[in-house]
């Protein structure tokens, strides 16, 4: 692992999971990581529940737009996080994957997109502590 390491979220969207969990991890790694997320099949915009569930925290994903994962985005990371994407992430040795079986917020209300992030943040709290356990 370099000296910063580096994060990659994947989702199939690009759309949600992904975004919040880059946004929370870039927002609580205050630098001491790089952070990146993709999407196997991105969607067009930002699902507007995320967006308003993430505003609550003073994060804001409305200028975020769904990008497409690539072989180079995977074989520049440390570690990759996928989020219900299946095999459609690519593989390369000497990195570290981990699947969060984490509940699509597609077609959610705010609500249940809260308890989502709410989920997710705790998940890139105790990331953040192994990645980096001064931050």
């Amino acid at each position: 692992m370099s000296s910063t390491p580096e994060v990659l979220f994947v989702c199939v969207h690009n759309a949600g999971r992904s975004q919040m969990a880059a946004a929370l991890l870039h927002h609580r790694a205050q630098g001491a990581v790089a952070v990146r997320s993709a999407g196997s099949a991105p969607a067009g915009t930002i699902n507007p529940a995320v967006v308003e569930v993430m505003n609550e925290l003073d994060l804001d994903l409305s200028r975020e737009v769904p990008k497409k994962l690539t072989t180079d985005a995977v074989e520049a990371a440390d570690v990759v996080i996928t989020m219900g994407c299946g095999d459609a992430c690519p593989v390369f040795p000497g990195k570290r994957y981990l699947d969060w079986e984490l509940t699509d917020p597609a077609g959610r209300g705010v609500d249940a997109v809260r308890e989502i992030r709410d989920d997710i943040d705790r998940r890139v709290r105790e990331l953040l502590a192994e990645l980096v356990p001064s931050a």
